[in-house]
């Protein structure tokens, strides 16, 4: 058998290149004639000694009969090795020993991001295709339309990648969905990353004083020490910092609040690992009573399904027009005074119970469906009654206020699910309707919840729900941004992901990488977000067709009391990253 082989191909030149330029673009390869070429997507035969590899941002173009000159630019999703001249499975064998003549022939699926001008035809087939460098790469990720760039990670390549302003702050949209395995996608981190690329990248630019963040801490006391540098910060990842332009360090100004103690008469904050600096914050029976808190003990999906809500939103306007400010925060109804929520509880059951015609309970309310409030209202009182009172003196200092600080965190991690979903529920409210009577979007406020699709799960309707579907709608137009995580975007309603402008997607797990919520993503990348490291996410934005990956940083910020204050000579550092993911 003979074993004569082909003559060794050359790398392609770039035709059309100034010899004089020492800037000379690197040729990978050329594109691909034995497969369908289209404006869409091209494949590349990757030119001896190149390699390229998933991510890679190239460029090519094509001279039309006109003479105008059409550059196209995109990024590999997908790339292949064969042997060309084999027909069989077992031909490698052969070819390994000789006896068969073939050649590994590399190539490379490349999608196009854009055309410069916009004239949206294939390249041909042999045409040079170059990666893209400096302006180009620019070009081809859109960046050079953004009118301001924000920091959103690195590429593979250690280049920096960034999203546009326009589609975070509300100018052309707005809103930010993370979705991912939990303890795995590192969700909430990337949130934090893209606050502190906010407030300290410069992007905002004066207005960076004045915008807010709120974020909800549902997981562990992590989130309690945004405002301490991290010791555990290594050389490697403070360079990464530099390159995106961002200084690396801790949040500069941290508010944080915590829950009162169970039975504690001072309201002590409720945290272990932080002792100074943390404020507990409570509702008064007045408050409760004034601003109709009640339907949030109620924000149970499964709650909006039964009869007995009729009592609730009764009773609700029932308190609001007879409670009686009775003194530090207390109240008084038809002469009885209630100084806790116990208290509260066992006025409405009276007075529900003997209601005759209708005033407490609702008119044509049978006695079954009073029965069944009265008994969810009892289940709440051991959760709620640490954070609905009128027994501790000042109580308007154990308010959850965003005013006294760039970043506020409100720590739910105790609190029973019933008392998460009050807290949120609340406290979204009157974040909401104090950006709506200040009539302006600005000073921005961003809110950043986990856990998304416990408050906007897909089915029913609960307060919770219909306050952050106003946010997703009308927030823009409000100067509300919503970061939303979830592990399962699936289950999210569906109005609340598709008004994000950006969705960003960390390690999944196989079955919901399936769902049609990730449409999004190309095939290649579907498979790929089952794989993904921590650290590393698909970030998808509206004006590029294609998601990118991006790394981010180990956070410079502590995220546990040993990284605030342990001695990083004395302990192996402990990277929750585990390295970044090589694709």
């Amino acid at each position: 058998m003979s074993t004569t082989s082909r003559p060794a191909r050359t790398a392609p030149t770039l035709a059309g290149v100034d010899d004089t330029d020492r800037r000379q673009p690197i040729v990978a390869g050329l594109v691909l004639g034995t497969e369908d070429a289209t404006p869409l997507e091209f494949w590349v035969a990757v030119a001896p000694g190149c390699v390229v590899q998933l991510d890679d941002v190239m460029a090519t173009e094509r001279l039309l009969p006109d003479g105008r000159l059409v550059r196209v630019y995109g990024v590999v999703t997908e790339v292949r090795a064969r042997h060309e001249g084999a027909r069989y499975d077992s031909d490698v064998f052969l070819v390994a020993e000789g006896k068969l003549p073939a050649e590994v022939a590399e190539a490379a699926l490349v999608q196009a991001t854009r055309f410069e001008p916009e004239v949206f035809v294939p390249p041909l087939p042999g045409q040079p295709v170059r990666r893209a460098q400096g302006a180009e790469r620019e070009l081809a990720l859109g960046e050079d339309g953004m009118t301001a760039r924000l920091p959103a990670g690195l590429s593979r390549d250690d280049e920096p990648i960034h999203l546009d302003l326009a589609f975070v702050d509300g100018s052309r949209g707005a809103h930010v969905n993370i979705s991912g395995i939990s303890g795995v996608a590192t969700k909430t981190s990337y949130a934090t990353f893209l606050l502190y690329s906010l407030f300290t990248s410069g992007v905002l630019g004066p207005e960076a004083t004045n915008t807010r963040a709120l974020i909800f801490n549902v997981k562990g006391e992590d989130l309690l020490f945004l405002d301490h540098p991290n010791t555990q910060l290594r050389a490697d990842q403070h360079d990464r910092y530099l390159r995106l332009g961002l200084p690396p360090g801790a949040f500069p100004s941290v508010s944080v609040f915590a829950p009162p103690r169970r039975g504690d008469a001072a309201a002590v904050p409720d945290v272990t690992s932080r002792a100074e600096g943390v404020t507990s914050f409570f509702w008064t029976l007045e408050e409760f009573c004034r601003d109709e808190l009640l339907p949030f003990l109620f924000a149970d999906v499964e709650d909006d399904r039964q009869q007995y809500t009729i009592v609730v939103h009764t009773v609700t306007a029932k308190l609001r027009r007879d409670a009686r400010p009775a003194g530090d925060g207390s109240i008084s109804v038809d002469g009885q005074r209630c100084r806790t929520f116990r208290d509260l509880v066992e006025l409405v059951e009276q007075r529900v119970s003997e209601d005759d015609v209708g005033e407490w309970a609702g008119r044509a309310v049978g006695q079954g469906t009073v029965n069944a409030f009265v008994r969810r209202l009892h289940a709440a009182v051991r959760h709620l009654e640490h954070l609905v009172r009128a027994d501790v003196s000042h109580p308007d200092r154990h308010r959850v206020e965003t005013d006294g600080a760039q970043v506020s965190v409100v720590d739910l991690h105790n609190l029973n699910d019933r008392a998460k979903r009050f807290v949120v529920g609340v406290v979204l409210r009157r974040a909401f309707d104090a950006k709506e009577r200040s009539g302006s979007a600005r000073p921005l406020l961003f809110v950043v919840l986990d856990e998304l699709n416990k408050y906007a799960p897909r089915d029913g309707s609960s307060p919770i729900k219909e306050i952050l579907l106003d946010v997703a709608e009308r927030g823009r137009s409000l100067g509300i941004v919503l970061i939303g995580c979830q592990q399962t975007a699936s289950e999210v309603e569906r109005r609340v992901v598709a008004n994000s402008a950006v969705r960003v997607v960390g390690r999944l797990d196989n079955a919901e990488a399936s769902r049609q919520e990730y449409g999004f993503l190309p095939g290649t990348q579907r498979a790929r977000a089952t794989l993904l490291k921590p650290g590393s996410m698909f970030v998808a934005q509206p004006e590029l067709p294609v998601p990118i990956l991006v790394q981010f940083p180990f956070p410079a910020w502590a995220t546990r009391s040993a990284e605030a204050g342990a001695n990083p000579a004395s302990r192996q550092p402990e990277d929750p990253f585990g390295g970044l993911p090589q694709f």
